[in-house]
């Protein structure tokens, strides 16, 4: 049985994955690591090189599993697909080749929109985690509610510290796994809540109605039951 390893995203660890608990089946393996920097997880020495997190997450990434990377996590998990032993596949989970994208503006983040970001991260770096919190909900159709939720288990206070927040939105800003995600040795599959306003439409996606970036919150059961088909896909396709 393919066990399924769920990577966060920026400025949330891996909490954000408790909603789905009641929904996976009792005999499933469920990974759910948070990345160094993160609750009481060491920063790395440079949180800006993958060569680093690689040998970090080593562990934390089986070969044998089905990695599910979500926002931020989708690239970072696509930047270690050539630097760890190949999963059975990867889910590009809330984000596409990269997370800036300046030819559809009204529906994802522009260069200007994340410079601004990070120029307000720098100012006043808790009033901007909350703004994005808050940001990445939109697309929810109870966000409020969503937004009680993440706060009922991650306060007030970022849950990471502040360089490495800060290299994350570099990451965001920098990364395009295009050409990793092209080349990678596992099949890749890409599912997007159908409203969410922060990743644009991509051909070769798969989408998930009623929900936006956090479909975690809003879809647990439908989230859980799509991956358990990708799941048991790339069971199967190893075989």
């Amino acid at each position: 049985m393919t066990p399924v390893v769920l990577l966060s995203g920026w400025g949330i660890d891996a909490r954000i994955w408790h909603p789905l608990a009641p929904y996976w089946p009792g005999d499933w393996r469920v990974l759910t690591p948070d990345w160094p920097g993160y609750r009481d997880h060491p920063p790395l020495t440079d949180p800006g090189n993958l060569d680093e997190l690689a040998g970090r997450m080593a562990d934390s990434l089986p070969a044998d599993s089905l990695w599910v990377g979500w926002s931020l996590g989708g690239l970072l998990a696509a930047c270690l697909l050539n630097r760890l032993p190949r999963p059975r596949a990867l889910v590009m989970l809330g984000m596409g080749d990269r997370f800036i994208n300046d030819q559809q503006l009204g529906q994802s983040m522009t260069h200007q929109a994340l410079n601004d970001f990070i120029e307000a991260f720098e100012r006043n770096s808790s009033a901007a985690w909350h703004h994005f919190i808050r940001w990445q909900l939109r697309g929810e159709p109870q966000s409020r509610q969503a937004l009680s939720q993440l706060r009922s288990w991650s306060g007030d206070t970022p849950p990471a510290d502040s360089l490495t927040l800060r290299h994350g939105l570099r990451h965001l800003q920098s990364l395009n796994v295009g050409p990793a995600l092209h080349t990678a040795r596992c099949p890749v599959y890409r599912l997007r809540g159908i409203h969410d306003p922060l990743v644009p439409p991509h051909e070769d996606e798969h989408t998930l109605k009623g929900c936006g970036h956090c479909p975690q919150l809003s879809q647990p059961k439908v989230l859980v039951e799509r991956l358990l088909q990708v799941a048991t896909s790339a069971q199967v396709t190893e075989r």
